[in-house]
């Protein structure tokens, strides 16, 4: 089976797990709906096209590999607001604010995680194979896209092409160990990774794998996350990890 590999690397990245009260928390590996929405980004589609985003994230198979771990860090935020101060929402209208004087007083406080000097590797194929958009376009899409594509937040600019390879592989693993032959830096002895639940690992050498259930798919009409995704993660051994 045809996989794209993506090389995410970048001085700065964050993969947004869940929000809980002013933490905006970091995942150690890309959701599902955050690389359905990098390549709609590239493809130049609009928040409204919401069916289209959802049939591309059902159709995604999707595993990661950190093949430098960078460093995670917290950056705190405050913003002092005022009952005048408006902004834009992302259904495209002015939204103003509400609220006695005495909630004006404090600063709005918030706390973001993001990684430093990471580098992920990023496997994924589309099934059904044969529906628009397919891997082709997607992967062209990667070379000449639509709008300019970060890891996460907007000022998260990667530091090369995004687009590593395209390679045929049996399983998300595979294509994961190929790529991993074809970064251009010495990878430690033992990689982190994230596989699909229920993939056979092949010739790719594994251990300390656990299973781990993820709300990270994006219900797009409704903008919100939910439903259950099975995934694997565990550790790749290298250089045994070329199959």
């Amino acid at each position: 089976m045809k996989h794209l590999l993506l090389d995410c690397d970048a001085p700065l990245m964050s993969f947004g797990g869940d929000l809980v009260d002013a933490y905006g928390v970091v995942r150690d590996f890309p959701a599902k709906s955050m690389v359905a929405g990098l390549f709609a980004n590239a493809l130049g589609w609009e928040r409204h096209d919401v069916d289209a985003h959802a049939a591309l994230q059902a159709r995604l198979v999707i595993g990661s590999a950190r093949v430098g771990e960078g460093q995670r860090d917290r950056e705190f935020q405050t913003a002092q607001l005022g009952a005048n101060d408006r902004g834009w929402t992302t259904r495209g209208r002015v939204e103003g604010r509400a609220g006695g004087a005495d909630t004006y007083k404090s600063p709005h406080i918030r706390y973001r995680d993001m990684d430093a000097d990471a580098r992920v590797l990023i496997a994924c194929r589309l099934d059904p194979a044969d529906t628009a958009p397919d891997l082709d376009t997607l992967a062209h899409a990667l070379q000449r896209p639509e709008r300019p594509l970060f890891l996460g937040r907007k000022p998260f600019l990667p530091s090369r092409p995004l687009l590593l390879a395209v390679v045929d592989a049996d399983t998300i693993l595979d294509a994961l160990a190929q790529g991993c032959a074809l970064v251009d830096t010495p990878l430690p002895p033992s990689i982190r990774a994230q596989w699909p639940h229920g993939e056979p690992t092949g010739g790719v050498v594994t251990h300390d794998a656990q299973v781990e259930e993820l709300t990270d798919e994006r219900h797009w009409p409704a903008g919100v996350h939910a439903g259950l995704r099975r995934v694997v993660q565990g550790r790749l051994d290298w250089p045994q990890v070329t199959p």
